[in-house]
């Protein structure tokens, strides 16, 4: 695997989330509460709407559009519960987050 260097581990503090664009994907950063740093697919599976735009509580990521919802730490769909989003593998590394998006194909929702 080629993890490569997306941010300080200060860019994102416990609570927050940013975006980023990594090897061409936009890339969604969270730290969940607890401050573990987790990194999913940063559109929506329902319509592409930028998770960034939504909202996230520690614990919740969720989309503006239609209010669809993360768990934000396994990507898994609370509402609606059959979706998910992709995640991809964080390591960090002195102070700095890493990625890896080889292999990893954003999700899209059916309904």
């Amino acid at each position: 695997m080629s993890f490569t260097k997306v941010c300080a581990l200060d860019d994102i503090w416990e609570g927050e989330m940013e975006t980023f664009t990594v090897n061409g994907q936009d890339i969604l950063l969270v730290c969940a509460e607890g401050g573990e740093v987790k990194a999913f697919q940063g559109m929506c599976p329902h319509q592409d709407i930028p998770l960034v735009e939504g909202k996230f509580d520690g614990k919740t990521v969720l989309c503006r559009a239609h209010l669809w919802q993360f768990d934000a730490c396994s990507g898994k769909g609370i509402n609606p519960s059959n979706c998910k989003l992709a995640e991809y593998p964080v390591k960090i590394i002195d102070n700095h987050v890493y990625l890896e998006t080889e292999g990893i194909v954003p999700e899209f929702a059916d309904s």
